[in-house]
């Protein structure tokens, strides 16, 4: 038995050293490009050594994050069964195909280009540039004052089932959030923050998990007699509604940085890319479909926009769903920052000190700080979950995953007529659908902000 216990692991052996062999042999057959001008930089040390499978859960993790998940069933009750299928669906396809088309862009012209706002400024020039960096900050800063008020509500949810009459608030939830993460700040790049995002791909799996088998146990204990899926309230609410919920599934989708992260795999970086955009997409979209389908299976036209405050219980799986929750947003948030760390990085750093030197660890403390203190107030002041995520999905995430990647590919890539009529058909639709849905999302943000008082302890 012993004998054989030796031989299996040889012949384990002999098979990762084959893989690793012909990883080998693909990145010296298949070489990285050089990098394009200006991109040299101290947040650059972590270029072309990634494998592909970082670079799945690295996407996995900036796109299937709690707040994405978990107003899904909500998105469906507004569209009710065949309009959330649908739109779901299609919405999966759509930025699958777009994921791989700007991945087919990396090294255009010959050279990588390891930053979003590079790429689009070599193929489309300055308007490019600046159109890429308008929304990649937009929805980079959107998409994290919306996951740090979900962790802060998270958080409360947790100390109040515990300690009822506790005295601390969703705002101090917030900065403790905040005071963690500007800790986190201080790594220099993406590529280092690939242990925290498998913990975080592996806490997303897993709520997925707990939130779906919760919604199926609460389905069944619930007098189905008392579910309704039909669409309620009068015609502008149900208009609304549903363009909110447009919105809400554009930013389930959401990805900001997809070219940052192809610019730590290694080469081949395309074909590497391409099978990690592939594991990411097959995670979301089975674990999307099973979180949406059950929970507005269970609850119908009810489900709260933030699908776990629907469970009675068991207390402890709903207080560990919660605690998968932050513990996902913790990773993500990070990936979410780097656009906005590296935009002022470039400008004020020393790049040919190393990266923490006095000079270049000053400076990302005072730039990190100060990004903590902003995204930190504008949570504290209007901590409307539902709201922000509709509207950043509209005129963020839009433009950038749906909108930009076929704009950018017809632009560089001479194709057959019928692909331009697809992609300009896509880049037509998903815009109308940003526009609809920022409608929707100011329209209840509007209506709330009557509701509320700034800084509500909601």
């Amino acid at each position: 038995m012993l004998k054989d216990t030796i031989d299996d692991t040889a012949r384990g052996g002999h098979v990762m050293q084959a893989l690793k062999d012909v990883e080998a042999a693909d990145s010296k057959q298949f070489p990285l490009a050089p990098l394009g001008e200006k991109q040299q930089s101290i947040t650059q040390a972590h270029i072309g050594k990634g494998n592909w499978y970082h670079a799945g859960y690295h996407l996995a993790t900036t796109i299937a994050t709690p707040a994405a998940y978990a107003p899904l069933p909500w998105a469906f009750a507004m569209l009710t069964w065949p309009g959330g299928l649908i739109a779901f669906l299609i919405g999966v396809a759509v930025t699958w195909y777009n994921s791989i088309l700007l991945a087919s862009l990396h090294e255009y012209g010959g050279v990588r280009h390891t930053r979003y706002k590079d790429l689009a400024g070599a193929i489309l020039g300055k308007w490019g540039v600046w159109s890429t960096v308008f929304f990649q900050q937009v929805a980079s800063l959107g998409n994290n004052i919306t996951i740090q008020i979900v962790a802060g509500q998270a958080a409360k949810a947790i100390y109040k089932s515990y300690l009822p009459d506790g005295p601390m608030t969703l705002q101090q939830f917030i900065i403790i959030f905040a005071a963690l993460q500007l800790l986190l700040s201080q790594l220099p790049n993406i590529h280092s923050l690939r242990q925290l995002n498998l913990l975080s791909t592996c806490a997303s799996l897993s709520f997925a998990t707990v939130t779906t088998a919760l919604s199926i146990v609460s389905g069944k204990e619930l007098d189905r007699s008392t579910v309704t899926y039909g669409l309620e309230g009068d015609y502008n609410l149900v208009l609304m509604s549903a363009f909110a919920a447009l919105g809400t599934i554009a930013f389930s989708f959401g990805d900001t940085v997809l070219p940052e992260v192809q610019a730590t795999v290694k080469a081949p970086s395309q074909r590497n890319m391409y099978k990690g955009i592939s594991l990411a997409y097959s995670i979301i979209a089975v674990t999307y479909l099973a979180v949406a389908i059950t929970g507005y299976w269970a609850f119908g036209y009810a489900v709260n926009p933030f699908v776990v405050y629907s469970f009675a219980g068991p207390q402890w799986a709903v207080t560990l769903a919660l605690v998968l929750a932050i513990t996902q947003i913790v990773g993500c948030y990070q990936i979410y920052t780097r656009p906005t760390y590296e935009f002022f990085e470039i400008i004020f750093a020393h790049h040919d000190e190393h990266p923490v030197s006095l000079w270049n660890g000053s400076m990302r403390l005072i730039i990190t700080t100060t990004y903590m203190v902003v995204v930190t107030t504008i949570c504290c002041m209007i901590p409307f979950f539902i709201d922000f995520v509709a509207l950043v999905g509209a005129i963020g995430f839009t433009p950038l995953d749906f909108v930009l990647p076929v704009l950018l590919f017809m632009a560089a890539r001479k194709t057959s007529l019928w692909w331009k009529v697809l992609n300009t058909f896509l880049a037509v639709a998903y815009t109308a659908v940003g526009i609809v849905g920022a409608v929707g999302a100011f329209y209840f943000i509007v209506d709330h902000a009557k509701t509320y008082k700034l800084f509500a302890d909601l």
